[in-house]
């Protein structure tokens, strides 16, 4: 082999190991550009959970949360960085501070709930609960808000306000 041809291979050889490492950092979008954002946050966080409503936390809860989507709760929730993007802007444009959600009300400008049961509404509206409601094999933890609230899938808790 030529030395030119010897140094196209090792260069050629070079790239395919690294093409493996560069895939795996930048993600392919996982939405349609002409999906709307309140679809798109529909579509990556109903993969895995109920879609909380976007007023139930502040908006810098929602940016600490998308921030840290590496270890969501014990779970790697990564997203590529376009729908990240998509996905903050839509939480943190109709987050509760935002729209004046009653359910924030007592809550500290200094408080960062990652938790909507950690926020002040959340406690109030749940404070005849039992431990052992939460954990009935109906109710199953205190985030399945389906399992009380028919509309809570649609953000909506009728009735549930103090």
């Amino acid at each position: 082999m030529k030395p030119s041809s010897t140094r196209l291979a090792l260069a050629a050889a070079a790239l395919l190991i690294a093409a493996p490492a560069t895939a795996q950092t930048a993600l392919p979008p996982t939405s349609s550009p002409a999906a709307s954002p309140q679809a798109t946050t529909a579509k990556e966080c109903g993969a895995c959970h109920m879609v909380y409503p976007a007023s139930l936390l502040p908006a810098r809860s929602w940016t600490k949360l998308m921030g840290g989507l590496a270890s969501h709760f014990g779970e790697n929730a990564m997203l590529d960085p376009a729908t990240a993007t998509t996905i903050a802007a839509f939480l943190t444009t109709n987050a509760g501070d935002v729209s004046g959600n009653r359910r924030l009300r007592g809550l500290s400008a200094s408080d960062t709930p990652l938790r909507i049961t950690d926020t002040p509404g959340w406690i109030r509206s749940h404070r005849k609960i039992t431990a052992a409601e939460f954990s009935s094999a109906k109710v199953k933890s205190r985030s399945n808000c389906v399992a009380c609230h028919a509309g809570a899938a649609q953000g909506s808790f009728e009735g549930d306000e103090d």
